[in-house]
């Protein structure tokens, strides 16, 4: 229990019903930069994301697929960026925060150690390496690197029904859905006899049980303060009513509450479009326009705050250049990258686009990487939230930034 409650933070206890479905957390202020990975769960299709739209031969392997240049007559034409690459019109909701120099995109990005496997590529990628045997993840080594004090805070948050990989190992964590419904299970004709009774029962046992009880009880005392009072979003903000929309919000309403909040990490999934793409009104269009809401409703929430926030949206890998006769698009290597916030240098696509002739592709049909995606997330850990040792963060690999975030 100790091990589950300070080092791995698992998301749900088995046992006797009155125990919570939760992970154990303490508390510190800190200036470092709330880190937030959003994961892009099957592969998502970097070209649709960012659309190189200047670059001729992506109408030809698109045929069906293709977003329409700007200069377009069309109503579902892509909305430029910088003369070269432009937003879908699912993701026009971004542009504003790109203008406002909040919003990099990383393109040709990716991780060079994974295969076209979705199991194998996300277990390597939120573990940060493929070297053999380390089972924590990459921002749950940061958070450990961190070294700070014990105290009822919530340092990492995930707020769905699982702990990420990427956040194994970190301390004092928690795994919430909704916030409001956090609490000890049990027979809710009684709720006022489980703290008690919690709180009683381990206070003579051995260290082990007590501190993870007194750490549960933290916790709950901690999230129970943040349940009160709660008036919804700041500022206007409208979350999309999607799991990922709620998500944002707990995020958000977490970070705003001053509990210590460092890390947090939500998935979107099914971005696997083998078939039926839809990049103007199908399935691919709506699993960007939720993106997109969820992060300018967060963004609205946040204030102020978000001057202090880092976003990076991820996949385990982008598809394959040509679409296939499914109006889809196959397992790909390289995609790209979203990194929003405060200290962004945004408005901006950092890229190294060799183009789309086969000559060129990895394996003749997919898009090379161009940019280590390990670059992207040291810089971010290393400008914004003042680690020193991404050594221990991304073992064996030498970071080489490309300035896409300002120093903190």
């Amino acid at each position: 229990m100790r091990t589950a409650g300070r080092i791995c933070a698992l998301g749900a206890l088995s046992g006797p019903a009155w125990m919570p479905k939760m992970s154990f957390a303490d508390s510190h202020d800190s200036s470092s930069d709330l880190i937030i990975q959003i994961f892009l769960r099957g592969g998502a299709d970097g070209m649709t994301m960012c659309v190189p739209f200047g670059d001729a031969d992506y109408y030809t392997v698109r045929q069906s697929l293709a977003i329409a240049d700007p200069s377009s007559m069309s109503a579902d034409k892509a909305t430029d960026l910088d003369g070269f690459f432009g937003l879908p019109p699912a993701l026009v909701g971004l542009k504003p925060m790109w203008d406002a120099g909040e919003f990099a995109i990383v393109h040709n990005t990716g991780f060079p150690f994974i295969d076209r496997s979705h199991f194998n590529a996300m277990n390597l990628i939120e573990r940060g390496t493929g070297s053999p045997g380390i089972s924590t993840g990459w921002l749950g080594r940061h958070l450990l690197s961190r070294n700070l004090p014990a105290g009822d805070r919530i340092l990492a948050l995930a707020p769905q029904g699982n702990l990420p990989t990427t956040l194994f190992g970190a301390p004092q964590a928690v795994v919430m859905e909704d916030i409001d419904a956090f609490g000890l299970e049990g027979n809710w004709d009684f709720p006022a006899t489980r703290m008690p009774f919690l709180e009683s029962v381990y206070s003579n046992s051995v260290d082990v049980l007590k501190e993870s009880a007194e750490a549960t009880v933290g916790t709950l005392d901690l999230i129970g303060s943040l349940q009160a009072g709660y008036g919804g979003p700041a500022n206007g903000a409208m979350y999309p009513d999607h799991d990922f929309g709620r998500g944002m919000e707990t995020i958000a309403r977490v970070a705003k509450a001053d509990v210590g909040l460092e890390a947090a990490c939500i998935d979107l999934g099914n971005w696997d479009h083998h078939g039926n793409q839809g990049p103007i009104s199908g399935d691919m269009a709506s699993k960007m326009k939720t993106l997109a809401d969820g992060l300018v409703a967060f963004r609205d929430d946040m204030g102020s705050r978000f001057d202090n926030t880092t976003v990076v949206v991820i996949s385990e890998f982008g598809r394959r250049v040509e679409q296939n006769g499914s109006g889809g698009t196959d397992h790909g290597t390289a995609g790209t990258m979203f990194v929003l916030g405060g200290a962004v240098n945004g408005g901006q696509v950092f890229a190294d686009w060799v183009g789309l002739d086969p000559s060129v592709l990895e394996d003749g049909i997919d898009l090379p990487i161009t940019i280590d995606s390990r670059d992207v997330l040291g810089e971010i850990l290393q400008k914004r939230a003042g680690n020193s040792d991404l050594s221990t963060v991304f073992p064996g690999h030498t970071m080489d930034f490309q300035n896409i975030v300002t120093v903190g």
